[in-house]
């Protein structure tokens, strides 16, 4: 099967001092890698010798994060039989090329790592290197790699390595041809001899792991399956301790370090030798021990190793014919201690008890990409002089040059070393001060935009002690103020965007701090750079850190410090036109907040209230809001009202068509008879179902019904004569050209002075039969008891006090009981009328004054409807006979 094949690199047309082309001869977290001298020609060739004549089956490229290649030609090169194994006597045929991404997208932070499939043989792989990206990092048009691995099958045992360098330890797991027989897999290329693998995996762990791969394939032959299964779950468990999570960056993102605990504390301890801090990288050294211990303790590692020898019956040797390799053997993995024994009074802490120290790396800082512990800081280059020729006049070279590196300790001394020099700057020379001031705000803009955590928060001590200690201390102006925030305002305003949720929150932390600083306060200048308005082009992330700090400063001071009804509400309403939902909503609040707080003069700013605006789902909203806030009902609540309306009256309406259809009958049933003495009717009551109060809204007519035409008797002859009972009340003898079907109807429900509503099951009644229609037909009668004395239907709960008070005005045989105004009025209908519809009437009956009050010529009076039916009246006889 394919494996990984051991080289090492014998030529390079030319290498950088500190990143030579040996460095491409091992793989490990911390391989710098190589890179080309500085504005060198292209094509840069590289040739690799192979540990033997091979096959090569897969090429590894990792590239520079910004040092990139156009694109990399490969060539294998072979020597004829009985020539001398030479570089100059290789023969080489040209594979072909992969090209590199310019890493652009990724803002030149990420590695580009290639696998190019090939199928070739020989002892050399050449390299053709061409010319650069160009990019604003690469400031010597140099070109780098990072690593290289060639995969394939040695063909034969020929090693001519004697570089002592190469024979630190065998990373190899040996191939034996039963293997590849049993898994049937000839082309399989292990996970282990990935680049990858390598490159992000703890050396020692690697080592372990490797072994382990081992013994699972020997336990696959002896069918240890249970064995197998331990060991797979091991070598798991390991890679997950292993595992350094390495960013493939300019510099390491410590973030991503976290979870791999033995890849990150290698990195923390070449840090601390780094800065000469030799007390954390001996703990760090112990942590590390301790908790490989641990590992190896937990995974019970001497056992799955079998160390003490196995517990199968039958080895089978797995080794196949054994050739020399190295002059110097491998390391091995000595036997664990044995655990302490029980009278031990304590064990010694596990790797998470270790105490910190007192300047232990933050989580979230970043390390050098470069672990030379003798790395000096760089040289600036002419464009970056250029820019910082201020604050070298201020504060030297080497200072500025520190916060020039790329290693972020230095950058991270540099502005606290500012900071020290700015607080211990005596008074006096007031021009001096200011040169200062601006000096160390051009390097507060460069610390704010710094991706590391401890720089940044560097720059924010260093900005706050400006504008509350140095500034009062040399009593600078207005203007001065003035000019530090608005140079650092842009730079916060991009933090408060950031990636990170830390650097968002303390970026606008700072903001609202600062508009509450004393020297920064008087000058508004911090709240009139919130609310300038936001450019629909800015990123949604961006923005929504600008709404949501523009509203937390009106939370914090309201319309005042700078922020008025005008700027603030220009601020909104460009917000409210960015495309990003998550901004609409912050602006959305905002304005929310500030109609509860000032009302109407903020819709001055909104387009106008109508139909069309509301139509967008935003502004609806928004005016509803507005709507609740004023106490009236939103439209959607009076649309729903007015629904709920809409079906009470049509329920009640046709409840009244009910109810006044038989009126109509009995309307007609009335005109024909020609004599009440000799044909009289029981209209005790408007017989109906009972029925819910029902609106004024309007049925159509019935048109199919014809118009009612009675025959009636005349009194003195036998003539037969028609009587047309249209547009006449027949209980109040009323005329009206109005009265058609449906005018009756609204007439009787509502107007008619000899009628009423029944309070209890509101059916309509004549008033001259109420107290016969609640005690007999009502729906309600149980609910009432008939007055011996008054003869009025009274309410049982109150019935009997009512007949032991005797207050009642009894009734009298030979008149009629208003059930109204409980007065015994005059007999016979023409008695009712009077005390129904006259002007000194029953005083009770409302409908009496809307009847005295209608328009002359509108109703006749009895005589009238006495003529027009034989001289007798019209209305429903009612009382007593």
């Amino acid at each position: 099967m394919p494996h990984k094949l051991h080289f090492k690199v014998i030529h390079a047309s030319g290498q950088d001092d500190i990143y030579r082309a040996s460095e491409l001869n091992h793989h490990s977290p911390l391989t710098k890698g190589w890179q080309s001298s500085r504005f060198c020609l292209y094509p840069q060739d590289m040739v690799i010798q192979l540990e033997a004549r091979s096959r090569l089956r897969k090429i590894q490229i990792l590239s520079h994060q910004y040092l990139i290649p156009t694109k990399i030609e490969f060539f294998v090169g072979d020597v004829p039989d009985g020539a001398p194994l030479t570089l100059e006597s290789a023969r080489y045929a040209r594979l072909g090329y992969v090209s590199l991404s310019d890493n652009e997208k990724t803002g030149y932070k990420a590695r580009e790592l290639k696998s190019v499939h090939v199928d070739a043989v020989g002892h050399f792989l050449k390299l053709n290197i061409h010319k650069n990206h160009v990019n604003k990092h690469n400031l010597y048009n140099q070109v780098g790699i990072i690593a290289i691995n060639v995969i394939g099958d040695s063909l034969r045992r020929s090693y001519d390595f004697t570089d002592p360098d190469l024979l630190l330890e065998d990373n190899r797991v040996e191939r034996d041809p039963a293997l590849e027989g049993l898994f049937n897999k000839p082309d399989y290329i292990s996970p282990l001899d990935d680049l990858a693998f390598d490159m992000y995996q703890d050396p020692e762990i690697a080592q372990i792991i490797r072994r382990l791969e081992r013994k699972k394939q020997e336990a696959v032959l002896q069918e240890r399956y249970d064995y197998a299964k331990r060991l797979k779950q091991a070598i798991t468990e390991l890679q997950k301790a292993g595992l350094v999570n390495h960013y493939l960056g300019e510099e390491y993102d410590y973030e991503r370090l976290v979870g791999e605990k033995l890849g990150k504390m290698e990195v923390e301890k070449r840090q601390a030798v780094e800065n000469e801090d030799y007390d954390k990288a001996k703990l760090k050294k112990l942590q590390m021990d301790e908790y490989r211990l641990q590992i190896y303790k937990d995974l019970n590692l001497n056992d799955l190793l079998e160390l003490s020898g196995s517990r199968h019956p039958q080895h089978i040797d797995l080794e196949p014919v054994h050739h020399p390799v190295y002059t110097t053997p491998p390391p091995r993995l000595e036997e664990l201690p044995p655990p302490p024994p029980p009278q031990q009074p304590r064990t010694p802490p596990r790797y998470d008890e270790w105490p910190l120290p007192r300047k232990a790396l933050n989580v979230d800082d970043e390390l050098p990409p470069d672990p030379d512990i003798n790395q000096e800081v760089e040289p600036m280059t002419e464009v970056d002089l250029r820019e910082a020729s201020t604050a070298i006049d201020i504060f030297g070279l080497g200072l500025v040059s520190k916060a020039y590196s790329k290693t972020w300790s230095y950058r991270e001394d540099a502005l606290t070393a500012v900071h020290h020099q700015m607080q211990q700057m005596p008074t006096g020379n007031k021009e001096e001060a200011k040169s200062m001031m601006r000096a160390a705000i051009f390097l507060v803009k460069r610390g704010i935009d710094d991706k590391v955590y401890a720089v940044f928060k560097a720059a924010l001590n260093l900005l706050r002690m400006i504008l509350t200690e140095f500034v009062p201390k040399h009593k600078l102006g207005k203007a001065d103020v003035t000019n530090a925030v608005e140079k650092s305002i842009p730079n916060l305003f991009h933090k408060a965007g950031d990636t990170a949720v830390r650097n968002r929150d303390d970026a606008k932390s700072f903001v609202l701090d600062m508009a509450s600083f004393p020297e920064v306060k008087p000058t508004q200048s911090l709240t009139h750079e919130c609310v300038k308005p936001i450019k629909l082009t800015l990123g949604p992330r961006h923005a929504q850190s600008r709404c949501e700090l523009v509203e937390s400063l009106y939370q914090k001071f309201g319309l005042k410090n700078g922020l008025t009804m005008d700027n603030v509400m220009k601020f909104n309403v460009e917000g409210l036109n960015h495309n990003a939902g998550e901004v609409r909503e912050v602006i959305e609040r905002l304005i929310k907040l500030m109609y509860k707080n000032h009302g109407a003069p903020i819709k001055e700013y909104l387009p106008p209230d109508d139909e069309k605006t509301r139509k967008n789902t935003l502004w609806r909203q928004l005016f509803e809001y507005f709507d609740q806030v004023d106490g009236k009902p939103s439209r959607s609540d009076i649309k729903k009202l007015k629904a709920e309306e809409e079906q009470k009256k049509q329920a009640e309406i046709d409840a009244l068509h009910k109810q006044l259809q038989q009126l109509r009958e009995m309307n007609a049933g009335k005109a024909l008879r020609s004599d009440r003495s000799t044909d009289p009717v029981d209209a005790s009551v408007l017989k109906n179902e009972p029925t819910k109060k029902a609106g004024p809204v309007k049925k159509k007519p019935d048109t199919t019904k014809p118009k009612s035409k009675v025959k009636t008797k005349a009194k003195d002859d036998d003539d037969v004569s028609m009587f047309t009972v249209d547009n006449i009340c027949i209980f109040c003898g009323e005329r009206n050209e109005s009265f058609t079907e449906e005018g009756l109807d609204i007439h009787y429900w509502k107007n008619c002075p000899m009628l009423k509503r029944c309070t209890n099951c509101k059916q309509v009644v004549e008033i001259a039969t109420y107290t016969d229609h609640v005690l007999n037909e009502c729906e309600a009668k149980s609910n009432f008891s008939k007055c011996p004395r008054c003869s009025e239907a009274i309410p049982k709960p109150e019935y009997d006090q009512h007949v032991s008070e005797k207050s009642c005005n009894p009734s009298k045989s030979g008149t009629n009981h208003c059930p109204l105004c409980h007065e015994n009025i005059s007999a016979g209908e023409d008695g009712w009328k009077d005390h129904l519809m006259s002007r000194t009437g029953c005083k009770q009956n409302p409908r009496r004054l809307l009847a005295l009050n209608k328009p002359a010529g509108g109703p006749v009076g009895a005589k009238a409807a006495t003529r027009g039916r034989g001289g007798k009246a019209g209305a429903v006889r009612g009382g007593k006979k």
